[in-house]
């Protein structure tokens, strides 16, 4: 009999019962025995860490000698690279229990000739050819996004991953060492320089979520208290899509209302209704006022991570495509990696795909508008562009209001619609200017020709004056000559 309840968050023992193997398991195992560097980088609550202690209990039950490094206990913002390397040398002397065999103290202070990073290379050397001769080592290395709170670059750490692999060529003693690495991140974010990443010559491990004929185990929890398992299991997987961490979650609430509603010793529900029975379960404890019942935290990390990152804009705008039935074909941009990194979508078949109704009913439309509102200073007038099919060209931004837009989008990563709004207000203001000084231009220029007309005016005026003149003068001179030459 089952005795251990669900666990919903955190790391499940190698033992525990409610534990699932997937294809992942198989596939890590495998190909870290033919010693190959494997990454598993996935989002929050798929059971990464889960996976890796499974993996070190097969790996020493085969007669390996295997160490894991928390990266979390290992890094802060203040930590120096000292620190760091000395951290990491020290947790690996206690994994792989070297107290009484090694002094570490007098170890590390024996090598102040050379820089840190050398004296964790040596070490880890030191410990395949002197304490372990015979064994094969594995360094499983949990939460390396860690490292990206590092004040400085950790290249060098994954520098050494690939000189260990690449030492086999000329020392076949390293196919003796071994490491893989999980956490939520993408290689170009551990590492700056492409040319030294190990990530090129390892293997990813791709997790993926429960499927109907791996969770077993999950309903054998419930066996016990209902008379349903399978069925009831198999609608709360179409509600997580197999999340684990919502999957553990909703079985543990179906066992606890199970104890609430006993009857016969089993919770008995009419033939037909379990599909609705669950949706309700689903609605009442994890989507309405989810905000409030997301204990342990999970939809709310997600949230966080579309929210408030580098990204957001586009993001929200990629997602917001997807909920209107929109098709996004996978392409790895940023935006994507993140998007996938949140947990919220997955891939399938060329195209991201919402990974489960749960997400798609609290991160809904109304939801995404909000934060919308609430990201762009110009939410107003976008809206009402938008519901004029971009059309109203009104709607769009001048003068003052377009140079904050301008200001505030310096830096931001925001959506396709969103530069569409603001180089479609850029253009208009454009046009408006040339409007006004078009409008300008043949102001001066027809005020110039009435200048021009009123001194031609002005010029023939003085012309009938001056041949007025002339021929009063004339006239004048011819009455003269003929008063002078009249004779007396």
């Amino acid at each position: 009999m089952v005795t251990r309840r669900y666990q919903v968050g955190g790391c499940l023992a190698d033992d525990h019962p409610h534990y699932v193997e997937r294809d992942a398991d198989e596939k890590l195992y495998t190909t870290l025995a033919q010693g190959e560097f494997c990454y598993v980088l996935n989002s929050r609550q798929m059971g990464k860490s889960s996976l890796l202690v499974r993996i070190k209990q097969r790996l020493e039950l085969a007669g390996c000698a295997c160490a894991t490094l928390d990266m979390t206990s290992l890094v802060s913002e203040e930590t120096t690279p000292a620190q760091w390397y000395k951290g990491i040398v020290s947790q690996l002397w206690l994994e792989f229990d070297l107290l009484g065999k090694l002094n570490l103290k007098s170890w590390w202070a024996s090598r102040e000739d050379i820089s840190d990073f050398q004296r964790f290379s040596q070490f880890i050397t030191e410990l395949f050819v002197t304490h372990f001769p015979q064994n094969n080592l594995f360094i499983l290395i949990d939460e390396i996004d860690s490292v990206l709170r590092l004040p400085f670059p950790a290249d060098d750490f994954f520098t050494l991953i690939r000189y260990f692999y690449n030492q086999r060529a000329l020392n076949p003693e390293y196919y003796r060492v071994n490491f893989a690495v999980f956490g939520v991140a993408t290689p170009s974010e551990l590492i700056q320089n492409r040319t030294l990443t190990p990530f090129n010559i390892g293997q990813s491990i791709e997790l993926q979520g429960f499927r109907p004929l791996e969770v077993h185990p999950l309903a054998q929890g419930l066996a016990d208290h209902v008379k349903n398992p399978d069925l009831l299991l198999q609608e709360i997987l179409k509600w997580t899509g197999g999340q684990p961490f919502l999957t553990q979650k909703l079985c543990q609430i179906v066992w606890q209302l199970s104890q609430e509603k006993v009857s016969e010793g089993k919770l008995a529900l009419p033939p037909g209704t379990e599909p609705f029975w669950i949706e309700q379960v689903v609605r009442a404890h994890v989507i309405d006022r989810w905000e409030v019942q997301d204990e342990p935290e999970h939809l709310r990390t997600i949230r966080d991570r579309l929210c408030y990152g580098q990204h957001t804009g586009r993001m929200l705008a990629l997602y917001q495509q997807m909920l209107q039935e929109l098709a996004v074909e996978v392409d790895d941009s940023q935006e994507q990696i993140e998007l996938l990194l949140s947990g919220l979508v997955v891939r399938n078949q060329g195209y991201l795909q919402i990974k489960n109704p749960i997400y798609q009913e609290v991160f809904d439309l109304d939801w995404i508008n909000r934060q919308l509102a609430k990201l762009r200073p110009y939410s107003q007038t976008f809206d009402a562009w938008m519901t004029s099919n971009r059309r109203d060209r009104s709607r769009l931004l001048r003068g003052q209001a377009l140079k904050d837009a301008q200001n505030w989008a310096q830096g931001k990563s925001l959506s396709d619609l969103d530069y569409q709004f603001i180089v479609a207000s850029q253009e208009l203001e454009w046009q408006e200017r040339q409007t006004i000084l078009e409008a300008q231009q043949i102001k001066e220029v027809v005020a110039r020709l009435e200048q021009e007309q009123k001194v031609s005016r002005l010029q023939r005026s003085l012309l009938a004056v001056i041949s007025s003149a002339l021929l009063v003068a004339g006239g004048l001179g011819l009455v003269t000559f003929f008063n002078i030459a009249r004779p007396n």
